[in-house]
C-alpha cells in the first residue's frame, strides 16, 4: 500500500542529498580544481550521516532492507541522507513506488547555494551552474517521474540564457533562479527580458525556492542578550524561529517586480513556481499589488500599461507551496483555489512526516474540484506546455 492513494499527486518539492563532490564531478575540466566540496550543514549527526555514505553512493543493503519495510510509513522514517534515495537514483525510484507521487520537482539541497554565492567570479559561477545542472539531470534521468529543476543566476543575462539553453537541451523540467536583484538591476529589466522570453517559448517554469536568497536575519536581530538559539538539526546554518518572520520577503519583492515591470503581461505563457517559502503571506500580497496597480498607474507608465490586474496575472501564472503547518484551506477562503499546490519536501524534515494528513486537516470541507486543482491540477498548469 502506498502512502498516497486515491488520486493523482504531483509533489511541487523534492530534493536530491548530494554528496560533498557533486559539482566537481559533473564540471568541465577547467574549473574541477576551483570548485569547493560542498559544505554540508545541520551539525554533527548530518556530517555524520554523509561520511558514513560518501563512498558507496548508496545505502548498505540492510539498511535498504530496513527502509523498505517501512511501506506507507516511509515520509514518515528517517530523513536527509538516511532517507530511502536521498541520493541513489535506483533507491529513489523504489521510494516513489512507496509515496504514490505520480511526479514530483526535484530539486538540489545544497548546490545550487554554491553557484548562486559565486558573484565575484563570474566564469566559476557559470562553470558551476552547468556542473549543478548535469548532475540534476543524470540523476533523474532514469525515471521519467522525477522532474528535475536546473538552476542558474541572473547576474549576467547573456550567461543566464545559454545556461538556460544548457537547460532545456538536458532535458530538466524547471529552472531555478535567485529571488534577488539581478547583477544591479531588477528582474524585470530590458537586458533579462530573452531569459523571460526564452522559458516561455520553451515552456520551462521558472521557480523560486527557499535558498535563492540568504535564509538567515543579520546578527543584530538574534542579539537578544541571551544565548543564540540552534537550528532544529543541532546546528546554527539552518532556518530558526526569527529567520521565519522574513524568509519570504525577498520572494515576495521579487515577485512583485516581476508583475510591476511587465514581465508577466508581456510573456503570458511563463509560468513561475514559489516553492518553499509558505503562502500565507501570498493573500494579502495580491490585494497589495492591485492596490499598487490601481493608484501608482497615474504616475507610472508600466503600470498603466497593464492590462490585467496584478492579482489575475499571478493567478493565471504562479503557483506557491504553503508549509504543512500552515492553514492552506484558509489562503484559499482569503484568496482563491487556484494559487496553491502540493508538496512534500521529501526527503527534508522540513516536509514533516504526514504532509497529506495536514493539509487535509485544513481543506477539510472543500469539493473535489479544489482538492483536485490543490494537489495536482495547478501544478500540471505550470508544467504542461514542457511536458505536453
Amino acid at each position: 500500500m502506498t502512502y498516497a492513494q486515491g488520486r493523482t499527486y504531483l509533489d511541487a518539492d523534492s530534493h536530491l542529498m548530494e554528496l560533498p563532490d557533486f559539482l566537481r564531478d559533473h564540471a568541465d575540466p577547467g574549473i574541477r580544481d576551483r570548485l569547493p566540496r560542498l559544505s554540508i550543514e545541520g551539525g554533527d549527526v548530518v556530517r555524520d550521516a554523509v561520511a558514513a555514505v560518501t563512498d558507496s553512493n548508496g545505502h548498505p543493503a540492510h539498511t535498504v532492507e530496513q527502509l523498505v519495510g517501512l511501506g506507507d510509513g516511509l515520509i514518515a522514517g528517517p530523513k536527509g541522507y538516511e532517507a530511502l534515495g536521498a541520493f541513489n537514483t535506483e533507491e529513489r525510484s523504489t521510494a516513489l513506488d512507496m509515496l504514490g507521487f505520480t511526479n514530483q520537482w526535484v530539486f538540489s539541497t545544497y548546490s545550487a547555494g554554491e553557484v548562486f554565492g559565486m558573484v565575484d567570479d563570474p566564469e566559476l559561477m557559470a562553470g558551476a551552474a552547468t556542473a549543478h545542472n548535469r548532475g540534476m539531470a543524470e540523476f533523474c534521468a532514469p525515471d521519467q517521474r522525477l522532474w528535475g529543476v536546473g538552476a542558474t543566476p541572473l547576474d549576467d543575462p547573456d550567461a543566464a540564457v545559454a545556461e538556460l539553453r544548457t537547460i532545456i537541451d538536458l532535458g530538466l523540467a524547471a529552472v531555478w533562479v535567485p529571488h534577488r536583484p539581478a547583477g544591479g538591476r531588477s528582474p524585470g529589466h530590458n537586458d533579462l527580458d530573452p531569459f523571460w522570453a526564452l522559458a516561455a517559448e520553451a515552456g520551462i517554469p521558472v521557480v523560486l525556492h527557499v535558498g535563492g536568497d540568504p535564509l538567515q536575519v543579520g546578527p543584530a536581530w538574534m542579539n537578544s542578550g541571551r544565548a543564540v538559539p540552534t537550528d532544529w538539526l543541532g546546528g546554527g546554518e539552518n532556518v530558526r524561529g526569527k529567520d521565519m518572520i522574513g524568509l519570504h520577503h525577498a520572494a515576495e519583492m521579487f515577485v512583485g517586480t516581476l508583475v510591476l515591470d511587465g514581465v508577466l503581461e508581456r510573456h503570458p505563457n511563463l509560468r513561475i513556481g514559489v516553492v518553499e517559502l509558505g503562502a500565507g503571506w501570498v493573500p494579502a500580497m495580491l490585494r497589495r499589488l492591485d492596490q499598487i496597480a490601481e493608484i501608482w498607474k497615474r504616475s507610472e507608465p508600466d503600470l498603466a500599461a497593464l492590462t490585467r490586474k496584478p492579482s489575475e496575472q499571478i493567478t493565471a501564472q504562479m503557483g506557491f507551496t504553503p508549509y504543512p503547518f500552515e492553514d492552506v484551506g484558509a489562503m484559499i477562503r482569503d484568496s482563491n483555489p487556484d494559487l496553491y499546490l502540493f508538496s512534500s519536501d521529501y526527503p527534508h524534515i522540513e516536509g514533516g512526516r504526514n504532509p497529506l494528513g495536514r493539509f487535509g486537516q485544513s481543506l477539510a470541507g472543500f469539493g473535489e474540484d479544489v482538492l483536485q486543482k490543490f494537489y495536482s491540477a495547478n501544478m500540471d498548469r505550470l508544467v504542461s506546455v514542457s511536458l505536453g
